[in-house]
């Protein structure tokens, strides 16, 4: 790889091993081609159609609906729950900003909960002491391709009238006691941002799992229309009947995707077995107590969506990043906690609030994991990573 002028100006090593590379695994520009001579390339073509098919076959979802990020499934999700000013939803702070966006932008209230120490997600104990009478949602958020403990949350949210929005954003094609993730809760919201598993660039659908919301749904989502209805012959018109926005993907969007999904073997198995090689190389790093590796309970599969590391504190983890950013390897942080944002802040939150998701939110450390991801590129990683520990030990003490 050339060295950029920029890279020359600032002295940077040139990055031979980036975190990510977006790829094409099968007939991505043939379907392109395709979309554009049939003359649709505006969405809710034949593409579209195509990929919420296959979702909906291959994830026993009753109806997805495509949209164009997963920040516009979740602000769908959030609409379709009813909430308002006054309203709580309980999620993670450990999490993108979307999640707790698409709440905050309807005037409720994001309750942050603390994460597990073992999967880094929603703490199921946790969420019961959350819930108060203004409580109307939970958004469990599943990292890294886990799944969350739905089952719990669930019990707890039926219990009390509540709504499940399964923020999936990575968890496309990962499931929980052999159920897909994004059909377990009464809606869910998948990614296909290009550094997910199957991408299009920019992307999104929507899970619906209540037959009872698939109707307002598409109205939100063809921009407060029933234009749907209309296309189906259930209307001889159609008009402005609800607040909605443009929430349909291009054409060409889709036409990349259905590309994508049709290779999901091809791509899981590329994804499979460069996580269990990390994990096979670096366990006697963890046996050394300089590391941890991911955790994945035995009620979930996992889709390797991503491979994090643990390291003892946060200056470890800087000066491991630095390390490797020297030898041409982007290995990068993970979420500032939304609680300790300046945003966040503004609902009352402060430091010390979440110790869990403080603390590992302050010692993860993401390895580069793509599907086109060469073996010399993942053994420069791994030799990095264990070479730097190597200088550690012979580093002479203060």
């Amino acid at each position: 790889m050339a060295r950029s002028n920029h890279d020359e100006a600032e002295g940077h090593v040139p990055i031979a091993v980036p975190f990510n590379r977006p790829f094409i695994a099968g007939k991505e520009l043939f379907y392109i081609a395709k979309a554009v001579t049939q003359g649709n390339i505006a969405g809710d073509g034949e593409f579209t159609r195509l990929c919420a098919r296959w979702m909906e076959e291959r994830f026993d979802v009753p109806h997805v609906l495509l949209t164009p990020s997963c920040t516009a499934a979740l602000e769908m999700a959030a609409m379709l729950c009813d909430l308002g000013p006054g309203d709580e939803v309980i999620m993670p702070s450990f999490t993108f900003v979307s999640t707790a966006n698409a709440v905050a932008r309807l005037g409720a209230r994001p309750v942050f909960v603390d994460v597990r120490e073992d999967t880094l997600n929603l703490d199921e104990s946790l969420v019961e002491a959350a819930v108060t009478d203004r409580t109307r949602a939970v958004f469990p958020v599943h990292y890294a391709g886990v799944s969350c403990a739905m089952d719990p949350i669930l019990e707890i949210a039926r219990r009390r009238g509540l709504r499940v929005v399964e923020d999936a954003a990575q968890g496309v094609d990962a499931s929980y006691r052999g159920r897909a993730l994004g059909s377990i809760g009464d809606l869910g919201a998948f990614s296909f941002h290009e550094t997910k598993n199957f991408i299009c660039g920019e992307g999104g659908a929507l899970c619906i799992n209540d037959p009872s919301l698939l109707e307002r749904a598409e109205i939100l989502r063809d921009k407060g229309t029933n234009r749907r209805q209309f296309f189906r012959g259930q209307v001889d018109k159609y008009t402005w009947v609800d607040i909605g926005s443009s929430y349909v993907p291009s054409e060409i969007c889709s036409a990349f995707l259905y590309a994508q999904l049709e290779m999901t073997p091809v791509i899981n198995a590329s994804r499979r077995s460069k996580f269990e090689e990390y994990l096979t190389r670096l366990a006697p790093l963890e046996a050394a107590g300089r590391l941890r590796l991911p955790r994945t309970p035995e009620d979930c599969r996992s889709n390797h969506h991503l491979f994090y590391i643990l390291l003892p504190d946060e200056a470890t983890r800087d000066a491991l990043a630095t390390h490797l950013r020297g030898r041409g390897v982007l290995a990068v942080f993970h979420y500032v906690p939304l609680h300790t944002s300046p945003m966040g802040r503004t609902f009352g939150y402060q430091d010390g609030d979440l110790p869990v998701t403080e603390d590992v939110s302050r010692r993860l450390l993401r390895l580069p994991l793509f599907h086109e991801m060469t073996v010399e590129e993942q053994d420069r990683v791994v030799d990095q990573i264990e070479g730097y520990f190597r200088q550690c030990r012979q580093r002479p003490a203060a």
